[in-house]
């Protein structure tokens, strides 16, 4: 079952921070983060993330096909 439209998707609010302080600073560096249920949005395009699978962290890099999909499933 998916989320309601009304909310839109799940985006966590500490990782969208990272993304936008990465952006501004023109920075490449990998974005460490253990929310795989957190939506891809636009604004992640180019970025490298480094994510948990409970192990270790697995690098993503997202591109447009990615976008509304969830970080986990990847």
């Amino acid at each position: 079952m998916g989320r309601s439209l009304k909310k839109g998707p799940y985006v966590d609010e500490r990782l969208m921070a990272k993304v936008d302080r990465n952006l501004r600073n023109g920075g490449r560096d990998p974005l460490k983060t253990w929310a795989r249920d957190c939506t891809i949005v636009p604004e992640f395009i180019s970025q490298t993330f480094l994510i948990h699978n409970g192990k270790q962290f697995v690098r993503l890099y997202v591109t447009e096909n990615m976008v509304g999909h969830k970080l986990g499933e990847f």
